[in-house]
């Protein structure tokens, strides 16, 4: 709990006007379809990405996919990334749920200046890794194990990848050159979710009794769906656009 506590602390003193509003809003339900919407966009963005083929060649192996379309990154003598996301989770029929809220936040230290925003996508590849998202809090690499997703032309790093719970993949554009999720704290949203549902209701009851849905999340599901049937969109080079 003291570490979850430094974590919010410093990041909410880091990021002050860049992640704070998008947190303390998170409740209006405006700000939780637009969330929908960018995550659907940047699942988009990654299958479209010609360095991302490990990715869509491994969609349809993921039970369940964690999208955060800005994750946050800034450093002023202390470093932090933070963002909100939604995780979704696919059952014995090959379909995905709707949409649970979480945030995903970590804090250092180091001597570093700047700010990036980068898209994260967790392939969740175990029943671990699903079980780890019903959880209130977790710590990646601690409670749960992380891999770097290969990315490229080559497949270095693929057998490790496909052993971990988490496999973590980046997009960023930025002063920073990459992105360590390494220690990230991962955190349900309870109030996003009922705001987003219309009623309490726990991950549980979202990603695996499917007691909920919501018809704004169509569109997102959809590309999921056809991302695990090999359909993605036209492939591209582009860098992180959000």
């Amino acid at each position: 709990m003291r570490l979850i506590s430094f974590f919010i602390l410093t990041l909410a003193l880091l990021f002050g006007p860049a992640i704070g509003p998008t947190i303390a809003r998170a409740s209006d339900e405006s700000e939780l379809k637009e969330l929908v919407e960018r995550s659907n966009k940047t699942l988009e963005n990654f299958l479209a990405d010609s360095n991302m083929a490990w990715f869509r060649d491994h969609m349809k192996e993921a039970k369940g996919v964690f999208i955060v379309p800005r994750m946050w990154k800034g450093a002023f003598f202390f470093g932090g990334e933070g963002g909100t996301g939604v995780f979704l989770a696919k059952n014995a029929t090959d379909e995905w749920s709707d949409p649970a809220f979480y945030t995903m936040g970590t804090a250092s230290v180091g001597f570093q200046f700047g700010v990036q925003a980068s898209e994260i996508i967790l392939l969740a590849m175990t029943q671990r890794g699903i079980e780890s998202m019903l959880s209130n809090t977790f710590k990646l690499g601690a409670d749960v194990s992380i891999a770097a997703g290969p990315v490229g032309a080559g497949v270095e790093g693929g057998t490790a990848a496909l052993s971990a719970d988490l496999v973590t993949f980046a997009r960023a554009k930025g002063l920073f050159g990459g992105i360590s999720l390494e220690g990230a704290v991962i955190a349900v949203r309870d109030e996003s979710n009922r705001h987003y549902y219309g009623k309490d209701v726990r991950p549980l009851d979202i990603l695996m009794m499917r007691t909920v849905s919501n018809p704004e999340s169509a569109g997102l599901r959809a590309t999921l769906a056809r991302a695990a049937e090999g359909k993605s969109p036209s492939r591209t080079d582009a860098p992180a656009s959000n």
